[in-house]
């Protein structure tokens, strides 16, 4: 049995020769990071390998990219993908192994594939696109309008951010001297807390929604930025269904984020978004000034022709009073003149009435019917006109032309 012992230096040691001697090409790795730090120029790194059904970690590495390389691999990959190296993205290294008597071992970083993690962010994007566009919701901020006096502004941004105060300074100095009334709803702008801090903005705007108009959310920096925040699922939906319109202006030069295409409007600056609601508000201005000149051309041109048809009548005026005037009188002078004969008319026409009915009055006397042979009988000074009327015993008086004969009924 083999008893010679070494000390954990030597074995160490041993290792890392046996490393060295066997493993001295350098390879292409696929792997997730669990963790990404800088000190001192170097970039330390914590390597993880999943399960894709379970997502549990079957694998795991340190690997460290040193400052020489990583001043090279850091901005190439930054220019690219448009994103820092961060927790939860998959990445292509070329490393080669070490191991070193006191650290132990890890992956030694030479260089980065970024067309690898573009990919993937790729991949990434376009799934969280599909889902949203199968839930229905990829454009309905589209379906908003802008109010005509959007005035009263949502901020989302860091509160230390230049862009923020870029964009304030902007809407306070415009040169149309428009008034814009902003809150800023402060939440981290890089990182991974980007998406529960921005949705957690938009809680608190959602909870007093009716005194904003819009919202804008907003932050400085360009491609360099870390931009993954704004790709994910869960900030994607929560913007996509405010139900008030949402700009984007988050300043970085690369193609859309998802949070870009699922708001309102999106410009590429925080002083593009001030810009466009002072236009906004510009085109609203210019819309109610071409308004007020068109009404004050019409009212002048009313005015105008009202004044000239006023002014036809009052110097028509002399004349048609004179016509009137003459009309009357020469209406009055007719009447005048056929009043006597239509009263001389009206006058024959009753004396001839009258004459008719003295006519009839004397065709009716009845002494005339008494002369003609007929007689009256009268009992008790009423005229008889009924055998019935009479009974025996009663008197009786006839009248005659000539006299009168009293009887006595038997």
């Amino acid at each position: 049995m083999n008893k010679e012992t070494y000390s954990l230096y030597e074995l160490n040691a041993l290792v890392r020769l046996t490393i060295e001697a066997e493993l001295t090409n350098e390879y292409w790795v696929e792997a997730e990071l669990s963790e990404v730090r800088e000190s001192r120029g170097h970039c330390y790194m914590e390597l993880v390998q999943k399960e894709e059904q379970t997502n549990t970690p079957i694998a795991r590495a340190s690997a460290k990219c040193w400052r020489s390389t990583w001043s090279m691999v850091e901005p190439y990959f930054l220019r690219t993908t448009g994103q820092a190296l961060r927790a939860g993205m998959k990445v292509r290294l070329k490393v080669y192994p070490q191991f070193h008597e006191a650290f132990g071992f890890s992956w030694i970083v030479t260089d980065v594939d970024a067309t690898y993690t573009l990919g993937d962010m790729a991949k990434r994007r376009q799934d969280i696109i599909r889902q949203l566009k199968e839930e229905g919701v990829f454009d309905l901020q589209k379906s908003l309008r802008l109010p005509l006096f959007c005035q009263h502004i949502a901020v989302i941004s860091s509160e230390t951010a230049a862009g923020y105060g870029d964009f304030s300074a902007q809407l306070r100095d415009n040169e149309y001297g428009f008034h814009f009334s902003t809150r800023l709803f402060p939440a981290i702008m890089q990182g991974e807390q980007v998406e529960q801090s921005i949705i957690a903005a938009l809680d608190s705007i959602y909870r007093q929604i009716d005194n904003y108009d819009c919202v804008a959310i907003i932050r400085g920096g360009g491609a360099t930025a870390d931009m993954s925040g704004f790709d994910t699922l869960a900030l994607a939906e929560n913007v996509a269904q405010f139900p008030i319109p949402i700009i984007t202006g988050i300043g970085h030069d690369r193609d859309e984020c998802v949070l870009d295409m699922v708001s309102h409007t999106r410009v590429k600056t925080p002083t593009a978004a001030a810009a466009l609601l002072i236009d906004n508000l510009k085109q609203v201005l210019d819309t109610l000034t071409d308004a007020q000149q068109r009404i004050t051309r019409y009212t002048q041109l009313k005015l105008s022709t009202l004044k000239a048809q006023l002014g036809n009548l009052q110097s028509s005026l002399p004349h048609l009073l004179t016509v009137i005037m003459t009309r009357q009188h020469t209406r009055i002078d007719t009447l005048a003149q056929r009043i006597p004969l239509l009263a001389d008319r009206r006058l024959t026409q009753e004396k001839h009435r009258l004459e008719l009915m003295s006519e009839k009055v004397k065709m009716l006397d009845p002494s005339l019917l008494l002369k003609r042979g007929y007689s009256i009988t009268l009992k008790d000074g009423h005229v008889v006109k009924d055998a019935r009327q009479v009974q025996t015993g009663d008197e009786i008086e006839t009248r005659l032309s000539k006299g009168t004969i009293k009887s006595i009924i038997q």
